[in-house]
Order: structure tokens, then C-alpha cells, then sequence
């Protein structure tokens, strides 16, 4: 935009380029997060403690389904930071050349749980009871799209039952729509992630702790052709750091090893 004054006019210009430019920096300013849904809770206080660092910085947070937001981003929607639940979903979004290499870092550790209603009598001993004829749902998230749910198949697989399980399946779109099925008692079990379950103990309550083929870890990295490049390795350095991990950690996150 071309500004051009008269002398009579020079107070308005002035006024004029003063709020563009300060337009302009607030929107240079906004760092968006793409974020796993699992990490909703925990990224919105890891978002708090960075603009407090960081009060030029206005942190924007997108949660979803960590392969959604993968799309999402290939298909144009901004985004200078994205954090996945899974490394399977972010090796997509590396191959897609979506992201910066060298930024990738593991920054948080998860688990695998099996919950049920807090009021049911159901109380499994291993996998194996979910293909008892009195279970008739069992909510996990879609193995095609959601980290959860690739945890979820592995372990079904590790154990036999796959296909018994798999045909009374409730598919989420991401976690937190299993956990919410379950809460609400519209199936008899579900699976999620260990933190997820935690922020609902009045609703929910975990049977089963479960083992996964790979470790459940998250990674971060900086989005390729972000237009706040510095701000967001700012953003993955500080959810690294020790102050970044003590907030995860009050969420029940573990520390990536």
C-alpha cells in the first residue's frame, strides 16, 4: 500500500502507516501450532508459558488428528509449527517435504490405555475379554488417520483379537472423541492415550495399562516455508526445554527418550 500525503493531510497518512504497520506485525507476530489432539490440554498451557516469555509472540493452536493436520497443511493451511502423536505421521509429513528436517526433535512420551465408563462392572483381565459377547463397542481412534489408533490395531494384533475387536469398532476421528464415547457410556470400552484418560478420572477409569510394538512418542518440528521461522524454533526449543517439560509433565507426560 502506497501512502501519498498533502501537507494538510500528513496527521491522517501518519495515523494510516502507523496502523498498518502495526497491523502488519501483529499478524507477523501469530505463530501457529498444528497440534495432536492428545496434546490439547497440556499445549494450551505450554502456549501460556511461552507468550510469557515470549510477549511479542501470539500463539494460535489447531488440534486435530495428527494425520488431519497433516493434510491440512499439504493441502495450504498455515501452520509454522507441527507437533504429531505418533512418528508415522510425521515421516508422512517429511515426505511430503513439509517440514524442516533438522527441526525434528522427540519432545514427550505417552501410553496406551484401555478405559471404561466410571461406573461399569466390566473389568477385563487382558485383551481377550473384549471379545465377549456382552462387549458390544469398543470406541478407538481410525487406524488410518489417528496415532491412537495404530497403537490400538498393533496391540489388538499383539494379542490375537484384532479381527474380533476390530468388527465392534467405534471409530473416532481422534482421541478425544474416544475418550468423550466413553465418557458419555455410548460404548463399553475404549482406548487412549494414558493422559488422556487422567483429565477425566470422574467420568472414566482405566482397566488395562497396555504394551505397544513401538514406544509412543511425539515429535516436533519447524513447517517448511513458514513465514516465522525463528519464532517457531523458538517455539520447539522452548517445548524442549526445561520449563516446556515440567508443564508436559503436569499433564502426565513423559519425558522422550
Amino acid at each position: 500500500m502506497t501512502l501519498t500525503c498533502h501537507l494538510k493531510q500528513y496527521a491522517l497518512c501518519v495515523a494510516a502507516a502507523v496502523s498498518l504497520v502495526a497491523s502488519a506485525n501483529a499478524h507477523a507476530d501469530e505463530l501457529v501450532v498444528s497440534a495432536a489432539a492428545s496434546l490439547t490440554n497440556a499445549f494450551k498451557a505450554v502456549g501460556d508459558a511461552f507468550e510469557q516469555q515470549h510477549p511479542g509472540i501470539k500463539v494460535l493452536l489447531n488440534f486435530g488428528a495428527s494425520d488431519v493436520l497433516m493434510q491440512q497443511i499439504i493441502k495450504g493451511a498455515p501452520a509454522d509449527v507441527f507437533a504429531s502423536a505418533d512418528q508415522k505421521a510425521m515421516d508422512k509429513a517429511a515426505a511430503a517435504q513439509m517440514i524442516v528436517p533438522s527441526t525434528r526433535r522427540d519432545f514427550a512420551a505417552n501410553s496406551l490405555v484401555l478405559i471404561v465408563p466410571a461406573d461399569s462392572h466390566f473389568s477385563p483381565a487382558n485383551l481377550n475379554a473384549l471379545t465377549a459377547a456382552n462387549v458390544k463397542r469398543v470406541a478407538f481412534g481410525d487406524p488410518a488417520s489417528v496415532p491412537v489408533g495404530r497403537y490400538t490395531q498393533g496391540a489388538l494384533q499383539a494379542a490375537g483379537v484384532w479381527d474380533a475387536v476390530s468388527a465392534k469398532a467405534v471409530l473416532a476421528s481422534n482421541v478425544r472423541q474416544s475418550l468423550d464415547y466413553v465418557a458419555r457410556g455410548e460404548v463399553d470400552a475404549g482406548f487412549v492415550f494414558g493422559t488422556d484418560a487422567a483429565i477425566m478420572p470422574d467420568k472414566v477409569k482405566v482397566a488395562l495399562n497396555l504394551p505397544t510394538q513401538t514406544p509412543i512418542t511425539y515429535p516436533i518440528a519447524q513447517v517448511e516455508g513458514s513465514h516465522q521461522a525463528a519464532d517457531a524454533q523458538t517455539f520447539v526449543d522452548f517445548v524442549l526445554s526445561p520449563a516446556g517439560q515440567a508443564v508436559l509433565a503436569k499433564y502426565g507426560f513423559e519425558p522422550a527418550h
